[in-house]
């Protein structure tokens, strides 16, 4: 078999090269498979390519399908050294919102906000990060149980910059300790 690459000269003239007699994907069946495989994935990545950042944003949290209830999204946070009547172990469904905590809702839809494919919303700080030396006081909390069908045992605390803005994203499901109002 003869295959030729076509070239457009100037004119509108066409000029063909002999480049082989047998075409590669007769020659070998397997990479005749590779190359439709190859093409198909390159088709596929054009179309998740097509879709703006901005769209996936607008998606909001990438839990579709995920149908919660009060034994798969249910945690426990346990709030120490925080002052102002904030300290103590509150209980957190969400879908529906309820439980102890003394604002589930909010609770709630801030761990919504957070939640992304692939990212844990409960992950600690980077290590090797850069963190400002502030101190944010001797408030600790702990989150327990299960959020989006996986296991949460996260640990909070303010010691510094990374340690105080790593507690403020999760406000109020941790209590606000930048105003006088503590959930």
């Amino acid at each position: 078999m003869l295959h030729a690459i076509r070239r457009v000269e100037p004119g509108n003239a066409t000029r063909s090269s002999q480049i082989s007699r047998t075409s590669p994907t007769t020659a070998r069946p397997g990479l005749r498979r590779l190359v439709v495989g190859a093409a198909a994935s390159v088709a596929a990545f054009g179309a998740l390519a097509s879709v703006s950042p901005a769209a996936y944003a607008q998606a909001g949290p990438s839990r579709a399908g995920f149908t919660g209830g009060p034994d798969r999204d249910r945690l426990t946070v346990t709030v120490r050294n925080a002052g102002g009547g904030a300290d103590g172990t509150y209980e957190l469904y969400c879908g529906p919102a309820g439980g102890s905590h003394p604002d589930p809702r909010g609770a709630c839809a801030a761990l919504e906000r957070d939640t992304r494919w692939g990212k844990d919303v409960f992950a600690p700080a980077p290590e090797g990060g850069f963190c400002t030396m502030q101190y944010g006081g001797p408030a600790t909390a702990r989150v327990t149980g299960t959020w989006a069908g996986r296991p949460v045992d996260a640990t909070y605390d303010r010691r510094d910059g990374c340690g105080i803005a790593r507690w403020d994203r999760l406000v109020p499901l941790l209590p606000d300790m930048r105003s006088g109002k503590r959930f």
